[in-house]
């Protein structure tokens, strides 16, 4: 297995995660962090991608658990993050950018994971996808066409961009709340929103995680995309109990979006527990 060790700026994961982490380049450069349980029998793998100005290292509490559930870990810089820093990336008016370009790395990036220098430690039978904020958004949209993906996790975000970035159109929400900071294009919104591509939505388990007074991403939105897949899973003559949305009324975060605050490890414990369910790890 040729992946790099950790570099020192990584040095501060937890002692069991570092000893397992990795550092590669996948897809078409795409920076990764890569930890996987043993580096040497099969395991399930989970794609996880950052929120906007963050980077792949973010939260390795996550990461650990999975480890230690049997569960490998692949977490991607988006566009212009982390490792590929660009300042203008970071830029709210640049995020249906990094949308779009994040969604057409992300084949590239599994099929990278399948490449024999690993010697099939990743089991892409058992490969799900997640992110949080911008990342979810990027993990749902990916789900509107053809993947191999068995089933996905994302918090504190949507797949109904349009009620994100054009509030009056959020039915039933009550007072309308300022703009987003931003006024996008509707078509280029729609061309990175999972709301507008729900047909080809294959009906996987998906749990998403979110704060009822996230003021960043309200919570609406993300009820709102919801309740619009739950009904494209009933029209397929799938199981729409098949999306788990857990809330919390409010969790003390900043912004109450960036993580779960004081039910941060209820959060993580959760999102582990959901994809020990789905992967079936062998060590479960």
């Amino acid at each position: 297995m040729s992946a790099t060790p950790l570099p020192d700026r990584f040095k501060q994961f937890p002692r069991d995660l570092a000893a397992v982490a990795r550092h590669d380049r996948l897809g078409h450069d795409v920076p990764a962090l890569l930890a996987h349980p043993d580096w040497k029998t099969p395991a399930p793998v989970v794609l996880w991608m950052h929120g906007r100005t963050a980077d792949k290292e973010l939260d390795p509490g996550r990461f650990l658990r999975w480890i230690r559930s049997g569960i490998a870990a692949c977490s991607i810089d988006l566009p212009g993050h982390g490792e590929r820093l660009s300042a203008d990336s970071h830029a709210p008016d640049a995020s249906l950018r990094v949308i779009a370009q994040a969604v057409a790395e992300i084949d590239h990036v599994v099929e990278s994971l399948a490449d024999p220098r690993f010697g099939g430690v990743f089991d892409l039978d058992r490969i799900a996808i997640g992110g949080m904020s911008m990342g979810g958004i990027v993990a749902l949209r990916r789900l509107c066409d053809p993947h191999p993906f068995a089933c996905a996790a994302v918090e504190g975000t949507t797949g109904w961009l349009e009620g994100l970035y054009f509030p009056e159109e959020r039915d039933g929400a009550g007072e309308v709340p300022p703009r987003w900071v931003v006024r996008h294009d509707r078509d280029e919104v729609a061309s990175v929103s999972a709301a507008a591509h729900l047909a080809a939505f294959k009906p996987i388990p998906l749990l998403m995680l979110h704060s009822e007074a996230d003021r960043m991403m309200p919570f609406a939105v993300a009820k709102g995309f919801a309740d619009r897949l739950r009904t494209h899973y009933q029209s397929t003559g799938a199981d729409p109990s098949k999306i788990e949305l857990v809330t919390w009324p409010e969790t003390g975060a900043p912004e109450e979006h960036i993580g779960f605050g004081r039910f941060s490890n209820d959060a993580k414990n959760r999102q582990t527990a959901f994809f020990v369910r789905e992967l079936r790890p062998a060590i479960n």
